[in-house]
């Protein structure tokens, strides 16, 4: 009974970290409107897909790290 439960736990605990991924990944609105002041003031012409801009505009103006801005331009396609 045992071996039973904790495989159970284990196939939970996959499926919740599976939909957390996901969920994480799902499209949402690039910035907020207070973001999109922020990135304006710093670049007139703002290209996601360059990935300087891409990080630096992420984070001045959503507060992100070095890491967490890079992860998340890759995502989002910037090169």
């Amino acid at each position: 009974m045992m071996h039973v439960a904790t495989h159970r736990l284990r196939i939970g605990c996959l499926a919740v970290l599976a939909l957390s991924i996901f969920a994480g990944c799902a499209k949402d609105d690039e910035f907020t409107a207070e973001q999109k002041l922020c990135v304006g003031q710093i670049y007139a012409k703002y290209d996601p897909s360059r990935m300087e801009e891409c990080v630096d505009a992420c984070k001045k103006c959503k507060g992100g790290n070095t890491v967490t801005c890079t992860t998340s331009c890759k995502l989002r396609g910037a090169k």
